[in-house]
């Protein structure tokens, strides 16, 4: 049984990989026109937070902001204006190990700044921070199916409330005994600005549609897949890919094992 199908327009773009620092550089790269970077770069710097604050932040928040303010920028958007959907897997598995290393070995010594990092919606709280931005935000986490469960949830807030949404979807790597359960590779963040309505900030056409449904996810080309392998939002990429492409596709995610999120892509409205 298929659901309605429904619009949602892409304004404002935005990728982060350690060799794939920005979306204009990964653009080219997503395509197979450019090479990536030859080895991983350091995680970004993001101006939104003072330089005592940009140091102390942990990877999860330095890439989310990173990949939150890009696409607000290429989407021409106050950051203000939107309010704003988080996905991570797992969150930030370092700090956590980091955090639980301490309480097992000199409790005493636990950081209240390490533990204010541990929990999940910490890159949201540094972003609506930062930004001074009041809009509700949402954190989320759903294993396997995070990417296209923060999408579908961006969806439906965009529909509903017929205003621009601003998605986030970030993880990083695993460490310590966690690893060995809840595995994650190198850091990797998007992030995608948007809307319910067509306007001259649209990028991309975004049907989509939730079904009944067993059909493997869309994977991405076998290079491409490569240079995020083994994070746990890789599969974030397909889409990304199919953006950077800007040829009509379909793409599929997986909700769940009995539900698919169905897209078709249509660019150069």
């Amino acid at each position: 049984m298929s659901g309605v199908t429904r619009e949602l327009f892409v304004e404002g773009i935005a990728l982060w990989a350690a060799r794939l620092p920005g979306w204009p550089a990964a653009c080219g790269v997503l395509r197979g026109e450019t090479a990536a970077a030859d080895s991983p770069l350091p995680r970004p710097a993001p101006t939104l937070l003072p330089p005592a604050e940009r140091r102390r932040a942990p990877d999860t928040v330095a890439v989310a902001l990173e990949v939150a303010a890009s696409a607000c920028a290429h989407a021409g958007r106050d950051p203000q204006s939107m309010a704003s959907v988080f996905a991570s897997t797992h969150g930030d598995l370092a700090v956590s190990d980091a955090l639980c290393e301490t309480l097992a070995k000199a409790p005493a010594m636990t950081s209240p700044t390490r533990f204010h990092n541990s929990v999940h919606n910490a890159a949201a709280g540094y972003w609506t921070i930062g930004t001074g931005c009041v809009k509700p935000y949402t954190a989320l986490s759903a294993h396997t199916a995070s990417f296209a469960e923060g999408l579908l949830e961006s969806a439906v807030q965009a529909h509903s409330e017929q205003s621009a949404v601003l998605y986030i979807a970030y993880d990083i790597a695993a460490r310590g005994p966690a690893a060995t359960m809840q595995t994650s590779l190198g850091v990797l963040g998007t992030a995608l600005v948007l809307s319910p309505q067509d306007s001259g900030r649209t990028r991309a056409r975004l049907s989509w549609r939730v079904e009944e449904s067993t059909a493997q996810a869309t994977p991405p080309r076998p290079a491409n897949a490569a240079l995020v392998a083994g994070n746990a939002m890789a599969p974030c990429l397909t889409l990304f890919e199919a953006l950077a492409d800007e040829t009509p596709r379909a793409v599929v995610q997986r909700l769940s094992p009995y539900l698919a999120l169905q897209l078709q892509l249509r660019l150069r409205l």
